[in-house]
Protein backbone atom coordinates (compact mmCIF):
# COMPACT_ATOMS: atom_id res chain seq x y z
CA UNK A 1 0.00 0.00 0.00
CA UNK A 2 2.77 2.25 1.05
CA UNK A 3 3.93 1.56 -3.22
CA UNK A 4 0.40 2.43 -4.18
CA UNK A 5 0.14 5.66 -2.15
CA UNK A 6 3.36 6.91 -3.53
CA UNK A 7 1.69 6.03 -6.99
CA UNK A 8 -1.19 7.97 -6.72
CA UNK A 9 0.16 10.88 -5.03
CA UNK A 10 2.29 11.17 -8.42
CA UNK A 11 -0.92 12.22 -10.28
CA UNK A 12 -0.47 15.77 -10.39
CA UNK A 13 -4.16 17.08 -9.97
CA UNK A 14 -3.03 20.36 -11.26
CA UNK A 15 -1.03 19.03 -14.54
CA UNK A 16 -3.72 16.69 -15.24
CA UNK A 17 -6.49 19.69 -14.74
CA UNK A 18 -4.27 22.34 -16.83
CA UNK A 19 -3.97 19.49 -19.82
CA UNK A 20 -7.86 18.30 -20.08
CA UNK A 21 -8.96 21.54 -19.33
CA UNK A 22 -6.51 23.51 -21.78
CA UNK A 23 -5.16 25.97 -19.25
CA UNK A 24 -1.91 27.04 -18.70
CA UNK A 25 0.65 24.39 -17.21
CA UNK A 26 1.26 25.88 -13.53
CA UNK A 27 5.08 24.74 -13.77
CA UNK A 28 5.24 27.59 -15.40
CA UNK A 29 3.22 30.48 -14.88
CA UNK A 30 2.27 32.04 -11.58
CA UNK A 31 4.74 30.55 -8.60
CA UNK A 32 5.43 27.63 -10.86
CA UNK A 33 4.12 25.45 -8.26
CA UNK A 34 1.66 22.96 -9.24
CA UNK A 35 -1.28 23.07 -6.82
CA UNK A 36 -4.26 24.28 -6.09
CA UNK A 37 -3.39 27.95 -4.97
CA UNK A 38 -1.47 28.83 -8.02
CA UNK A 39 -4.27 27.13 -10.05
CA UNK A 40 -6.46 29.61 -8.27
CA UNK A 41 -4.10 33.04 -9.15
CA UNK A 42 -3.57 31.93 -12.38
CA UNK A 43 -6.91 29.87 -13.82
CA UNK A 44 -9.85 30.61 -11.54
CA UNK A 45 -11.83 28.98 -9.10
CA UNK A 46 -13.29 26.27 -10.50
CA UNK A 47 -10.24 24.56 -11.63
CA UNK A 48 -8.49 25.49 -8.41
CA UNK A 49 -11.27 23.60 -6.30
CA UNK A 50 -10.94 20.26 -8.82
CA UNK A 51 -7.25 20.64 -8.34
CA UNK A 52 -7.91 21.09 -4.37
CA UNK A 53 -10.30 17.47 -4.63
CA UNK A 54 -8.31 15.33 -6.21
CA UNK A 55 -5.29 16.16 -4.78
CA UNK A 56 -6.92 15.91 -1.64
CA UNK A 57 -8.51 12.53 -2.46
CA UNK A 58 -5.07 10.96 -3.81
CA UNK A 59 -4.62 11.32 0.25
CA UNK A 60 -7.46 10.19 1.33
CA UNK A 61 -7.98 7.09 -0.91
CA UNK A 62 -5.34 5.15 0.46
CA UNK A 63 -5.05 5.81 3.55
CA UNK A 64 -9.10 4.62 3.80
CA UNK A 65 -8.34 1.54 1.51
CA UNK A 66 -5.13 0.26 3.88
CA UNK A 67 -8.00 1.47 6.88
CA UNK A 68 -10.42 -1.03 5.62
CA UNK A 69 -7.80 -3.62 5.21
CA UNK A 70 -6.98 -3.56 8.65
CA UNK A 71 -3.45 -1.62 8.59
CA UNK A 72 -2.13 -0.90 11.65
CA UNK A 73 -2.39 2.88 12.45
CA UNK A 74 1.22 3.90 12.45
CA UNK A 75 1.50 2.35 8.92
CA UNK A 76 -1.37 4.14 7.99
CA UNK A 77 0.11 7.33 8.82
CA UNK A 78 3.48 6.12 6.81
CA UNK A 79 0.66 5.16 3.98
CA UNK A 80 -0.60 8.66 4.16
CA UNK A 81 3.45 10.32 4.08
CA UNK A 82 3.91 7.97 0.69
CA UNK A 83 0.82 9.44 -0.78
CA UNK A 84 2.21 12.93 0.09
CA UNK A 85 6.02 11.95 -1.15
CA UNK A 86 4.40 11.34 -4.37
CA UNK A 87 2.34 14.70 -4.78
CA UNK A 88 6.10 16.62 -3.91
CA UNK A 89 8.38 13.73 -6.32
CA UNK A 90 6.16 12.57 -8.32
CA UNK A 91 7.73 9.81 -10.32
CA UNK A 92 5.32 10.82 -13.67
CA UNK A 93 6.56 14.45 -13.67
CA UNK A 94 10.20 14.07 -13.31
CA UNK A 95 10.11 14.64 -9.71
CA UNK A 96 8.87 18.30 -9.73
CA UNK A 97 5.89 18.64 -8.08
CA UNK A 98 3.83 20.38 -5.34
CA UNK A 99 3.83 21.87 -1.55
CA UNK A 100 1.79 18.61 -0.50
CA UNK A 101 -1.01 20.69 1.60
CA UNK A 102 -4.05 19.54 -0.14
CA UNK A 103 -3.17 15.77 -0.58
CA UNK A 104 -1.31 15.80 3.46
CA UNK A 105 -4.72 17.22 4.43
CA UNK A 106 -6.72 13.91 2.71
CA UNK A 107 -4.58 11.88 4.44
CA UNK A 108 -5.56 13.51 8.15
CA UNK A 109 -9.15 13.78 6.95
CA UNK A 110 -8.90 9.72 6.14
CA UNK A 111 -7.55 9.53 9.75
CA UNK A 112 -10.41 11.21 11.80
CA UNK A 113 -12.79 14.16 11.28
CA UNK A 114 -12.36 15.81 14.50
CA UNK A 115 -8.65 16.01 13.75
CA UNK A 116 -9.33 17.44 10.48
CA UNK A 117 -11.84 19.92 11.39
CA UNK A 118 -9.49 21.34 13.87
CA UNK A 119 -6.70 21.82 11.45
CA UNK A 120 -9.43 22.97 8.92
CA UNK A 121 -10.31 25.73 11.00
CA UNK A 122 -6.58 26.87 12.04
CA UNK A 123 -5.82 26.74 8.18
CA UNK A 124 -8.66 28.85 7.19
CA UNK A 125 -8.68 31.24 10.52
CA UNK A 126 -4.35 31.64 9.87
CA UNK A 127 -5.49 32.45 5.69
CA UNK A 128 -8.21 34.98 6.44
CA UNK A 129 -6.40 36.89 8.83
CA UNK A 130 -3.22 36.97 6.69
CA UNK A 131 -4.14 36.64 3.32
CA UNK A 132 -1.79 33.96 2.61
CA UNK A 133 -2.07 30.46 1.55
CA UNK A 134 1.25 29.49 3.06
CA UNK A 135 0.90 30.77 6.35
CA UNK A 136 -2.14 28.84 7.02
CA UNK A 137 0.08 25.97 5.82
CA UNK A 138 2.46 26.80 8.24
CA UNK A 139 0.49 27.27 11.10
CA UNK A 140 -1.46 24.74 10.27
CA UNK A 141 1.15 21.99 10.19
CA UNK A 142 3.15 23.55 13.03
CA UNK A 143 0.06 22.37 15.19
CA UNK A 144 -1.00 19.11 13.63
CA UNK A 145 1.01 17.40 15.86
CA UNK A 146 -0.83 18.87 18.85
CA UNK A 147 -4.01 17.76 17.56
CA UNK A 148 -3.58 14.99 16.51
CA UNK A 149 -2.48 13.84 19.90
CA UNK A 150 -5.42 15.50 21.72
CA UNK A 151 -7.95 12.79 19.12
CA UNK A 152 -5.42 10.30 18.15
CA UNK A 153 -2.72 9.70 20.05
CA UNK A 154 -0.90 6.72 17.71
CA UNK A 155 -0.41 8.72 14.69
CA UNK A 156 1.63 11.77 16.32
CA UNK A 157 4.52 10.09 15.41
CA UNK A 158 3.98 9.83 11.89
CA UNK A 159 1.61 13.23 11.65
CA UNK A 160 4.73 15.13 12.94
CA UNK A 161 7.37 14.06 9.75
CA UNK A 162 4.45 14.73 7.60
CA UNK A 163 4.47 18.08 9.14
CA UNK A 164 7.69 18.04 9.11
CA UNK A 165 7.89 17.41 5.06
CA UNK A 166 5.04 20.42 4.87
CA UNK A 167 7.45 22.70 6.53
CA UNK A 168 10.84 21.89 4.84
CA UNK A 169 8.91 22.52 1.41
CA UNK A 170 7.49 25.56 2.18
CA UNK A 171 11.39 27.57 3.53
CA UNK A 172 10.79 29.21 0.19
CA UNK A 173 7.72 30.55 0.90
CA UNK A 174 9.09 31.27 4.75
CA UNK A 175 11.91 33.08 3.07
CA UNK A 176 9.65 35.28 0.91
CA UNK A 177 7.58 36.53 4.07
CA UNK A 178 10.64 37.65 5.95
CA UNK A 179 11.65 39.52 3.00
CA UNK A 180 8.04 40.79 1.91
CA UNK A 181 7.84 39.22 -1.21
CA UNK A 182 5.27 36.46 -0.27
CA UNK A 183 2.60 36.10 -2.42
CA UNK A 184 -1.26 36.86 -1.69
CA UNK A 185 -3.70 34.03 -2.36
CA UNK A 186 -5.48 35.99 -5.24
CA UNK A 187 -2.37 38.13 -6.29
CA UNK A 188 -0.43 37.06 -9.29
CA UNK A 189 3.30 37.06 -8.61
Amino acid sequence: MIIVAYLFGSLSGAIIVSQIMHLPNPRYHGSQNPGATNMLRISGVIPALIVLIIDMLKGMIPVLISYRMGIAPMFLGFIGIAACLGHMYPCFFKFQGGKGVATAFGTMAAIGWDFAGAFSVTWLLATWLSGYSSIGAIVSFTLAPGYVWLFKPELTLPVSMLSCMILARHIDNIQRLLQGKEYKIGKKP
